[in-house]
């Protein structure tokens, strides 16, 4: 037994694997990507972002040790993210771990919400996590060394937050959190576990803009703790889910939502 205590802090090491995140330009991606280096592991980041938020997380990741790739990629091509897992491979080394955070928000009533503001939404946060974990399984696979796939979901994908008419971005949501289920069964015999993370209200610099400030205080007094989590909560999950710790967990939704869905 105190063999198995020495040893429990190291099932959450990460060193010597590399790690290749989507949406690592801002908030939670960002913060995760900057953990997975900060527990060990090499990273590549990805963004389409226009500032400067892909460089500030390369910095991070250097600044603790590890080694780090950016790249400016749409998430939404699959031949421009096949490129960078491929890239990813040459200049860090075989594919373990992944995560994919890249994702857009906004909110409109059904009934007056245009198909190209579903459409794109849609393509971000749906079919840019299918395009993702595709390549990323495919590199996986092809090295036969398994992995681990970390996809960023919402508790709106379980719940319907009041007041929020947003049911495009709620339908996507759901829509990972089933599709991450789905794919972890699919390649299950193959190594690769697939798991999502569904945060509850984060103040990540979307929810934290001034003009944001009424809706914040919403968003704290519906949440059981009073609070929203901060985007430094997210990455002991995404450690967890993709370590050595959850060997044995495998389709399974996180909810990090400071007890929101209990209610």
């Amino acid at each position: 037994m105190n063999e198995i205590i020495l040893n429990a802090p190291k099932m959450f090491d990460l060193s010597g694997r590399v790690a290749f995140v989507t949406g690592a330009g801002s908030g939670i991606g960002q913060r995760i990507a900057i953990g997975l280096a900060q527990c060990g592991a090499d990273v590549a980041l990805l963004d389409c972002r226009s500032d400067d938020g892909l460089g500030q997380t390369l910095e991070y990741v250097v600044e603790s040790g590890q080694k780090a790739i950016s790249i400016s990629a749409d998430v939404t091509s699959s031949e421009a993210i096949a490129e960078a897992v491929k890239e990813t491979e040459v200049k860090l080394g075989p594919l373990v771990l992944a995560v994919n955070a890249a994702g857009i928000a906004n909110a409109n009533p059904c009934e007056e919400m245009i198909e190209d503001q579903y459409q794109t939404l849609m393509d971000v946060n749906l079919k840019g996590v299918w395009i993702s974990c595709q390549a990323e399984a495919r590199a996986m696979i092809a090295h036969g060394k398994g992995g681990s796939i970390v996809n960023i979901a919402s508790m709106s994908g379980v719940i319907v937050n009041r007041g929020l008419n947003q049911a495009h971005y709620n339908a996507s949501k759901a829509g990972v959190i089933h599709m991450s289920k789905s794919m972890a069964m699919e390649w299950v015999d193959r190594g690769i576990r697939v798991n999502s993370i569904s945060p509850g209200y984060t103040a990540t610099p979307m929810n934290t803009r001034p003009e944001m400030l009424k809706q914040t205080k919403k968003f704290e007094s519906q949440t059981p703790m009073k609070r929203m989590a901060s985007v430094d909560e997210m990455v002991g999950p995404a450690v967890f889910l993709l370590s050595d710790a959850a060997s044995f967990c495998t389709g399974v939704d996180l909810l990090v939502d400071g007890g929101f869905c209990c209610w």
